[in-house]
């Protein structure tokens, strides 16, 4: 399964993306939280993946953040919402308003996604309520004594930095500058990017 793709941005669209990885252009599907972020094209862009297998198609979804990625996947989780309903939630509502509205049980603010309606905003906002500490918005502190963001962002972006062909020591060092200078509050492409400036004073 692809979970993690690094490459330069062939095409974008609100609703889709075109990753040029080494010459092997990938198609993936993202919601307009993604978009609004992206870089300009032919810039390098690093998305996490979900790779959903149909019997008669291989689906690539894309985020720019892990929280979103952990929200789609909580989302397609729930019976009666597929992936293409889990991009228009993501599409409508923030990560931190999808939180917020489930942790306080706001079945209006879910019911405002085009295609969901109240017993299916009920459902999320029952279904997801004891999960969603598992989401993690964009700016939250990182775990106290843990060294490290509380979403997976410094993995992805140890592992993307890895596969552009930095040493796993070096990348590692790199990215613990970044997180004392506070720098992972922007987001994944906004961390590789401050890796790559690091990695490259040598």
């Amino acid at each position: 399964m692809i979970a993690l793709l690094t490459g330069l941005m062939a095409f974008k669209a609100p609703s889709q993306v075109t990753l040029d990885v080494h010459g092997v252009g990938y198609e993936v599907l993202i919601p307009l939280s993604t978009y609004y972020s992206l870089p300009n094209q032919h810039e390098l862009v690093t998305l996490s993946i979900h790779t959903h297998v149909r019997e008669d198609a291989i689906q690539l979804y894309g985020f720019l953040t892990a929280a979103e990625k952990e929200a789609f996947l909580l989302l397609t989780g729930i019976s009666g919402i597929g992936p293409k309903l889990g991009l228009s939630v993501l599409s409508t509502l923030s990560v931190r308003d999808l939180f917020s509205a489930i942790q306080a049980g706001d079945i209006e603010k879910l019911g405002t996604v085009s295609g969901i309606g109240k017993k299916s905003a009920a459902r999320i906002a029952l279904e997801l309520k004891d999960k969603v500490a598992r989401l993690h918005p964009a700016g939250e502190p990182a775990a106290p004594g843990s060294g490290r963001p509380a979403n997976p962002l410094y993995e992805d972006a140890l592992s993307a930095l890895v596969n552009l062909g930095y040493r796993q020591p070096d990348v590692k060092e790199a990215l613990k500058r970044i997180e004392k200078s506070g720098a992972m509050a922007q987001g994944l492409e906004g961390v590789i990017r401050e890796a790559l400036k690091d990695l490259a004073k040598g």
